[in-house]
């Protein structure tokens, strides 16, 4: 991916620009933080239609080689080995210490592994495995690759008239197959609460294909306002917000991520203090809020009880266009975390009246 002053281009920078997309600055990339339709619309359209986002920005690698997924398991306590061919999984890696060091997905591609790990955090994940892996399992990092996402209710009828082969794909299912005789790998999954594709595609066609998934009928492009809404409308984790090396799984209500059989083992990397968490209760939890009226609370924002002591902050916040509210989701001390608990929010100094709410705050939509 060619660098432009001190920012990198994905492979699409050109047609974000053609398609006047304001580019910013995110995770070392030049990025469309919207188009002319506005971050609202485009929210609104995902939620109805289907959107096109760019996400060539994320970290693409393969592991190959006997043993690969139990190598991979020494730092993350997802269940590796027992990943079918053909489908994929959500997982943590961690620090020696039981923080989060990033969050990423694994799929079982039969000869191979396929990981896609956060854009901050690739030069650090990818070298992370590589210092657990045995001789004759080799992580292969794919940088000649762009990633797009389409998501929505309407991808189903898209990918069915395009290829019919994805079309069977369940949630979390992954296949490589053809788009308009571009040669992808897609996974049924995203990061908006809808139904919608992942799809990995060669950096020299990734423009061909956005252009051709964008002639369908009901796909506008969307940039990184709206994935960032449609996330937190969803309950789903933002790494550097919402998790970090500071905070364990169990802190952060991902536990579900945590196989069965890793909790009998507790054979990873950072295990002891998953056990002590879940032995003894997290002092803090990650919760959802809804503010009351309609200002919303940003990250870094001070939560009290309403007895004015301390309970936690905010660590990603904003207004809901589905939910038509505003959301937040953060850290909280443990006997406040209950669901209906009374908080406040000190925004700018003002108290705001907020309730602990459960997540996702919009309906997932999966495919399932």
């Amino acid at each position: 991916m060619a660098e432009t002053g001190s920012l990198q281009e994905t492979p699409l920078g050109g047609l974000h620009r053609a398609l006047g997309g304001r580019m910013v600055g995110f995770a070392g990339y030049a990025m469309p933080v919207q188009y002319p339709a506005g971050i609202m619309a485009e929210h609104l359209h995902c939620r109805a239609a289907a959107a096109l986002f760019d996400v060539s920005h994320m970290g693409q690698a393969e592991l190959v080689g006997e043993g690969a997924a139990a190598a991979l398991e020494r730092v993350t306590p997802a269940d590796v080995q027992g990943l079918k061919p053909g489908r994929q999984r959500y997982g943590l890696l961690m620090t020696p210490d039981g923080g989060i060091f990033d969050d990423f997905m694994v799929a079982n591609l039969g000869d191979r592994l396929f990981l896609v790990a956060n854009a901050s955090r690739k030069h650090l994940d990818f070298p992370l495995i590589e210092s657990v892996l045995p001789d004759g399992v080799t992580l292969r990092p794919l940088a000649d690759r762009a990633l797009l996402a389409l998501q929505g209710p309407g991808v189903a009828a898209v990918v069915e008239s395009l290829a019919p082969a994805l079309a069977a794909l369940s949630f979390m299912g992954v296949a490589e197959a053809e788009i308009g005789g571009i040669p992808v790998l897609a996974s049924r999954s995203g990061y908006t609460g809808e139904d919608g594709f992942e799809i990995s595609v060669a950096a020299d066609r990734a423009e061909a294909l956005a252009k051709l998934l964008l002639a369908q009928p009901g796909v506008q492009p969307a940039g990184l306002g709206a994935r960032d809404s449609l996330r937190l409308e969803a309950g789903l984790c933002l790494y550097g917000n919402d998790i970090d090396e500071t905070t364990s799984p169990v802190e952060a209500a991902l536990v579900w991520s945590i196989g069965k059989r890793r909790r009998m083992a507790w054979d990873f990397q950072g295990a002891e203090r998953v056990r002590e968490d879940l032995a003894n209760g997290p002092k803090r939890l990650r919760v959802g809020l809804r503010p009351e009226g309609r200002q919303p609370a940003r990250g870094h924002t001070p939560i009290q009880a309403a007895d004015g002591t301390p309970a936690g902050e905010v660590t990603s916040g904003g207004f809901g266009p589905s939910l038509k509210g505003p959301m937040a989701m953060g850290y909280v001390a443990r006997p406040h975390a209950g669901d209906g608990t009374a908080l406040e929010l000190l925004v700018r100094g003002k108290a705001l009246a907020a309730r602990v709410a459960p997540t996702p705050f919009v309906p997932h939509r999966y495919k399932r």
